[in-house]
């Protein structure tokens, strides 16, 4: 019998569990990019690193993510979660200290290889412990408010780590960014434990056969090929993570295109982009009856649509107050856009993953969005050195527009094919319970 830790009958604000995992998420989540403009000004400005140099660190963080997401994922199916997330804390307390002491850039690597590690170890327990916490009808705004906290933690730690590393400097920077760690972890006491899945349990939801090693690593790809409305969901959000990796990665070279522009517009335009991300979570519930697919497409095609109409901008500058205002407006479609694909997916995803795997999933998941995270600067890169930054966000918008486009237009499709494969799935597992019994 399934055991989870919910309150029922009660609101999601009422659920002191869930909130606990929340507070935890939300320092946690800002530690992760509290360092970061700290990290940045001590090896960019003091130690004058070179662009490659900078590049390499941006990879050590992300290179762990693509390559241990199922290992990470089937360690939070497997140990008890709670215990994993404060490990994963306490772990980062320790690194971070570390970069106060750090004389050589390789030093630098090490710790942000051996941080991104236990990045991606907290991740899928955390999901995984969302499910455990929260009953099913408060599972889509529990996912929501996780999304709110994550995307709101990328606007306000990277300008809160630039004022503390003004106000302290670089080193009392590190110390409160481990602090904040530290303090997560202590949050994490008070979310209930429960115990890791059992063998029957992870026999019973790989369909009653014995997995080994590699195929308990592949269940979570398996889980995400046999659902349809996932996989199609993954699909869409890779392609619009990519393809915003090269906006994000190339925007400061489009803006520089501009003859007068503001020095302090690309921070705006980055500020706004995340607030309109954030505004998405509220819009989502909002449109609760669409289907999540109905979301992702119209998300997609949203962002494709003003990622090319930021490049048409670009070629018709200088402009006025009022042109730099409908230029930033445009980037705060283009986070509503993607706020639209990555919250009903997560969602989806969480709705959708038998908890006995949900680590795994998610970790397959972090895997696969870490990999557009990596080629879509390359790819950027590539196209704003063949074809010019106007011309780059022109083609690579219209392309995820146009996926967009498809999601809706292929909808109906898709979600008869979902249908028909949950179905299949339940009849299997009351054929499975009815041998069992």
């Amino acid at each position: 019998m399934k055991q989870q830790t919910v309150i029922a009958g009660k609101g999601l604000l009422h659920n002191r569990p869930y909130l606990a995992l929340m507070a935890s998420q939300l320092i946690s989540n800002l530690g992760d990019w509290l360092h970061l403009l700290a990290l940045l000004t001590m090896i960019g400005l003091k130690w004058n690193a070179t662009p490659w140099q900078i590049t390499t660190s941006m990879l050590c963080m992300l290179v762990p993510m693509l390559l241990g997401g199922p290992i990470a994922g089937l360690l939070a199916d497997r140990m008890e979660r709670k215990k994993l997330m404060i490990l994963s804390d306490l772990s980062r307390v320790v690194i971070v200290l570390g970069l106060v002491f750090v004389t050589e850039l390789w030093h630098v690597y090490v710790l942000l290889i051996v941080k991104s590690i236990f990045d991606v170890l907290f991740s899928p327990a955390k999901n995984g412990k969302i499910k455990e916490v929260v009953p099913p009808e408060h599972l889509e705004k529990a996912v929501s408010y996780s999304a709110m906290i994550e995307q709101g933690s990328k606007i306000v730690g990277p300008a809160l780590g630039g004022m503390l590393t003004v106000a302290f400097g670089i080193s009392a920077c590190f110390i409160i960014d481990a602090a904040s760690f530290l303090v997560s972890a202590i949050i994490l006491l008070g979310v209930p434990g429960k115990r890791a899945v059992s063998a029957e349990q992870a026999k019973a939801a790989s369909g009653g056969e014995e997995a080994g090693f590699w195929g308990e690593m592949v269940a979570g790809v398996k889980v995400i090929a046999g659902i349809p409305m996932i996989a199609f969901g993954l699909l869409t959000l890779s392609m619009v993570l990519l393809v915003l990796q090269v906006a994000d990665s190339q925007s400061v070279v489009l803006l520089r295109e501009i003859p007068g522009t503001p020095e302090d517009l690309l921070g705006w335009c980055i500020t706004l982009s995340g607030v309109g991300t954030l505004a998405a979570a509220g819009i989502s519930q909002w449109l609760r009856g669409l289907s999540p697919l109905a979301k992702m497409g119209a998300g997609g095609a949203l962002l494709g649509i003003v990622l090319a109409v930021a490049g048409i901008f670009a070629l018709n500058g200088p402009f006025t107050g009022l042109g730099y205002s409908m230029l930033m407006a445009v980037f705060f479609l283009a986070g509503l856009g993607a706020g639209m694909t990555f919250i009903p997916f997560q969602v989806t995803l969480q709705q959708r993953t038998p908890e006995s795997l949900t680590g795994r999933v998610f970790g397959t998941v972090t895997s696969i969005t870490s990999a557009a995270a990596v080629i879509g600067p390359l790819v950027g890169g590539f196209l704003v050195t063949v074809f010019g930054p106007a011309p780059a966000f022109i083609l690579s918008g219209g392309l995820v527009a146009l996926i967009g486009l498809l999601v809706l237009l292929f909808k109906p499709l898709i979600l008869k094919r979902d249908h028909a494969s949950s179905q299949q799935t339940q009849a299997s597992g009351e054929t499975l319970g009815t041998t069992v019994t």
